[in-house]
């Protein structure tokens, strides 16, 4: 899937069962880490500047899930001509805020990255980010146009939705994604004095 077929969208080795099992249980890890939280204080209140420095502390997503949404989040959104990747402009990193930031996120997207290294392990013995690059496009081919998805591809259908969103609003809030757009943002007005040509059709030249 190329970057154009996304943003269109948006519309939008051998492992043993104990593998499997593993990619199944829950991860409920959630540590502090201990440094120096950079947050953007532009227009900020000083309550919400300390609120996120807090939420930015703690993490939710393990390093394999990482991985796994770092790939993901640039399959969605590749590296081309006009800008970088997902991942160039950082959006694992601001995923992993949101869902702390709004935890009605957690167990939809940690149950889905679940679903998916599930899926893979079953067909291909190898957990999502493991996979191919053939067999991770086959996968989300099944799971990437929810109208043309199979009934038992649902929970499949209903992350990935939620991961492409989220990729969506990451990188094209990042400065590499506005930019990716050619939007300007409101600017003030530059005058120039009247045109030479207006002046001299009204024969005010040199007034």
């Amino acid at each position: 899937m190329n970057r154009r077929d996304s943003l269109k969208a948006l519309g939008i080795g051998t492992l043993s069962a104990s593998s499997l099992l593993a990619a199944c249980k829950p991860n409920t890890e959630n540590k502090t880490v201990d440094k120096d939280i950079k947050v953007d204080t532009i227009g900020r209140q000083d309550f919400e500047v300390a609120r996120d420095k807090v939420v930015a502390k703690g993490t939710f997503f393990d390093t394999h899930e990482m991985a796994t949404i770092t790939v993901l989040a640039d399959l969605i959104i590749p590296k081309d001509v006009h800008s970088g990747s997902a991942s160039d402009a950082k959006v694992a990193d601001f995923i992993e805020f949101i869902v702390k930031d709004e935890p009605e996120h957690q167990l939809p997207m940690r149950g889905g990255l679940r679903w998916l290294d599930v899926q893979c392990l079953k067909r291909y013995n190898n957990d999502f980010k493991g996979c191919t690059a053939h067999q991770q496009d086959e996968i989300l081919q099944e799971i990437a146009y929810p109208f043309k998805a199979k009934p038992g591809m649902q929970q499949g259908v209903a992350f990935f939705n939620k991961m492409r969103d989220l990729t969506a609003i990451g990188f094209f809030t990042s400065k590499m994604g506005i930019e990716d757009l050619g939007y300007k943002g409101n600017a003030p007005g530059k005058w120039e004095g009247v045109p030479a040509d207006i002046l001299k059709k009204y024969g005010l030249e040199g007034v």
